[in-house]
C-alpha cells in the first residue's frame, strides 16, 4: 500500500480529532468530580490563564451563512479560541515577573464560550489552580473573556493585555490627531504614560477636555468605553508592583506559532473536523505532552 500525502493527512487529522475527543472527557470528567487531579507537588506562586481568539480559513460549507468582515459581508474564516497556562515563582534581579520553564500547556476549540471555558476549567484544574496562592487571567477587551474569567475564576485578577489597551490607545489618539496638530506626539506620550501608571480617569479627562461633537463625540465615546469598562483590568502600575505580567504575549504568540503556522498558510481551507485535529495535535505537542498522544496507539477514541 502506497503511504500518500492525502492518507498522512487523514490519519493525522482522525488521530487528532481522537486526541481532542479524550481531552473533552477528560474535563467532563474532572468538571462533574469523578476525577479529581492530584495537587502538584511544589504548587507555583501564580498560575495564568491568558486566553485570545484567531480566525482560521475555512471551505465555504463551513462559513455559509455566517456574516463576516469582508466586502460582501460574508465570513471566510471561523474563530478557534486559545488558552495558554503557565506558572511564575519567581522575579528576575530587576524584579520582572519569570515565567517558569517548560510552564506552558495550550488548548483550543471553536466551540462556543461555555465549551471553551468547560475545557479551560478543567485545565486549570489539573494545573492547580486551586492550590496556587494567586491566579491570574489575561486577556483584551472581550466581552466573552471576562464573562468566563467571572463565572470559571472569580478569585482570580483579571488583566486586560498591555499591548492591547496600547493598541486601542494609539486608535483613540488618530481620532482627535485634526483637532491636536502639531501636539499630537506630546498628547499621545503623555497618554502613554498614564496608561502605564493604570491612571485611566486621567485619559479620559484629557480626551473629553477636547471640543468634540456630533459624529466625533460620539466616536470618542465609544472609544473611551472601552478603557472605562476595563479600568480595574489597566491597573498596569499595580500589577507590576505586585511582580505580575502585564502581557498577553504568551498566548498571541501561540496563535501565530500552534494556530497560524500550521492552518492558516496560503491558500489552505479547512473543515470544522479537520481543522480541529490538527490543532488537538499541536496543542498536544507546544504543552509538552506528545507522548500522552502515543501511549495508547489508536486507541484513544474508544475512552468512555
Amino acid at each position: 500500500m502506497q503511504l500518500t500525502a492525502r492518507r498522512v493527512e487523514r490519519s493525522a487529522e482522525a488521530d487528532g480529532a481522537a486526541a481532542a475527543a479524550v481531552t473533552e472527557a477528560g474535563a467532563a470528567a474532572i468538571l462533574a468530580r469523578r476525577v479529581v487531579p492530584l495537587p502538584p507537588p511544589r504548587p507555583a506562586d501564580t498560575l495564568y490563564i491568558a486566553v485570545d481568539g484567531t480566525g482560521v480559513p475555512m471551505v465555504p460549507a463551513e462559513t455559509a451563512g455566517r456574516a463576516g468582515k469582508y466586502p460582501d459581508g460574508r465570513a471566510r474564516t471561523r474563530e478557534v479560541k486559545l488558552a495558554c497556562l503557565f506558572t511564575q515563582s519567581t522575579l528576575s534581579a530587576e524584579g520582572r515577573p519569570v515565567r517558569d520553564p517548560r510552564s506552558s500547556s495550550y488548548l483550543a476549540t471553536f466551540a462556543p464560550a461555555a465549551q471553551f471555558g468547560d475545557l479551560t476549567e478543567a485545565e486549570a484544574r489539573c494545573r492547580g489552580a486551586e492550590h496556587v496562592r494567586q491566579l491570574v487571567v489575561l486577556g483584551d477587551g472581550a466581552v466573552w473573556i471576562w464573562n468566563l474569567a467571572g463565572q470559571r475564576f472569580p478569585a482570580a485578577t483579571q488583566i486586560v493585555g498591555l499591548y492591547h489597551a496600547r493598541e486601542h490607545l494609539y486608535e483613540l489618539a488618530s481620532l482627535v490627531a485634526f483637532m491636536l496638530g502639531r501636539d499630537h506626539p506630546a498628547w499621545l506620550a503623555e497618554r502613554l504614560g498614564e496608561l502605564d501608571a493604570g491612571d485611566i480617569p486621567a485619559i479620559a479627562a484629557a480626551a473629553r477636555a477636547l471640543p468634540l461633537a456630533g459624529r466625533k463625540a460620539r466616536e470618542l465615546g465609544k472609544a473611551l468605553a472601552c478603557f472605562e469598562a476595563n479600568a480595574v483590568r489597566m491597573r498596569y502600575a499595580d500589577f507590576r508592583d505586585l511582580g505580575m505580567f502585564v502581557g498577553s504575549g504568551t498566548v498571541e504568540a501561540g496563535c501565530k506559532a500552534v494556530i497560524g503556522q500550521r492552518l492558516k498558510l496560503s491558500g489552505m481551507r479547512w473543515s470544522v473536523r479537520g481543522a480541529t485535529g490538527i490543532i488537538a495535535l499541536r496543542c498536544q505537542e507546544a504543552s509538552g505532552r506528545w507522548d500522552e498522544i502515543w501511549t495508547r496507539p489508536r486507541n484513544q477514541a474508544t475512552v468512555a
